[in-house]
């Protein structure tokens, strides 16, 4: 790869970085390893700190309509404090853990259109520059997997994905926002449901699935959203009959129509609390891959391949940087 020249806070001249990420996709929960290259530039530095952002492109709304912003949700020191000489070349390998709730950008392989990214800061005398930008590939964990897997067997078809800043009422959501994969009913439930949004929101013991069905409405009532939370194990990813599970879920989330209560699979439980804020939105940008059938995730239409979304994750986080409409989210 080029080295990327930190042409910004550290001047010309200075030292380049240039981060790769290992093979493969990681997954919610998983390691991400690679290594950060430093260069040194036409001088000497000192090198005190190197960070890495996990960031990501975000949907909110607002009373002006949506808009998108970045947002860290995940900030990392890898290394510092040594002298980088003129024109030496250094590398420092990493390894970090992903958030639980990290969202998914692929499935089967078929990118969802959710940017998210690994920046490279350097720290050199006090001066900060963001010198590089990786996109970051997610795969789901089994029991997510398993779970989407259900709905397209099911005749559930694949909408979009995004990601909405912004809390979920009534869990325990720790990233400053949520991923919604927006799924079109089979004929059996496409009477009383116009589409379900579905968040998983991971921990190291489980993982709460939470479904919001936009209901149509009837003669004489108008249409509303229904909200169910349901808890599943990752053990049982690989022995459960998740076509029934996920069933269950839905005759639960239309029959009820206050949507209020579960039946105990799985120590399933429900949230008596909607989203917080703005809990609802379209599609964001590059954010619509239609699809339907097994495995949710199964073609592309109107001519939109995976290598768009790689494209454009670089002109989106650095559109907005230089709007310095940048938010920053997670721990520090």
């Amino acid at each position: 790869m080029v080295f990327k020249k930190l042409l910004g806070a550290l001047g010309v001249g200075g030292p380049s970085v240039d981060t790769v990420l290992d093979g493969g996709s990681a997954v919610p929960g998983g390691p991400l390893s690679g290594q950060v290259r430093l260069r040194g530039g036409q001088s000497d530095v000192h090198i005190e700190r190197i960070t890495l952002d996990l960031v990501a492109r975000v949907e909110a709304e607002g009373e002006d309509g949506e808009s998108e912003g970045t947002v860290v949700f995940d900030r990392v020191t890898v290394g510092g404090g040594f002298r980088l000489a003129e024109d030496a070349e250094h590398t420092v390998p990493f390894s970090l853990t992903l958030p639980w709730e990290t969202p998914v950008t692929e499935l089967y392989g078929q990118a969802l259109g959710v940017v998210l990214g690994v920046r490279t800061e350097l720290e050199v005398a006090g001066a900060k520059d963001k010198g590089d930008l990786d996109q970051l590939n997610v795969s789901p964990l089994p029991v997510q997997e398993a779970v989407l897997e259900a709905f397209g067997q099911l005749g559930w078809g694949f909408k979009s994905a995004d990601l909405e800043l912004g809390r979920i009422g009534g869990t325990d959501q720790q990233l400053p926002f949520y991923q919604e994969l927006e799924l079109t009913p089979p004929a059996q439930y496409a009477h009383v449901v116009t589409e379900i949004e579905v968040t998983f929101l991971a921990t190291p013991g489980g993982m709460d699935v939470v479904i919001e069905a936009d209901k149509r409405g009837g003669l004489f009532s108008d249409g509303h959203d229904a909200l169910n939370r349901f808890t599943v194990s990752h053990h049982n990813a690989g022995g459960t009959d998740w076509n029934a599970e996920v069933d269950s879920w839905m005759k639960q989330l239309v029959d009820h129509h206050g949507a209020r209560h579960s039946d105990g699979h799985h120590g399933a439980h429900h949230s008596d609390g909607h989203h917080d804020g703005h809990h609802r939105s379209g599609p964001g940008t590059g954010a619509v891959v239609a699809g339907a059938a097994a495995g949710v995730a199964v073609g592309v239409v109107g001519g939109m391949v995976a290598a768009e979304v790689v494209d454009e994750i670089g002109d989106a986080f650095e559109a907005e940087e230089e709007e310095g409409g940048e938010e920053e989210g997670g721990d520090e």
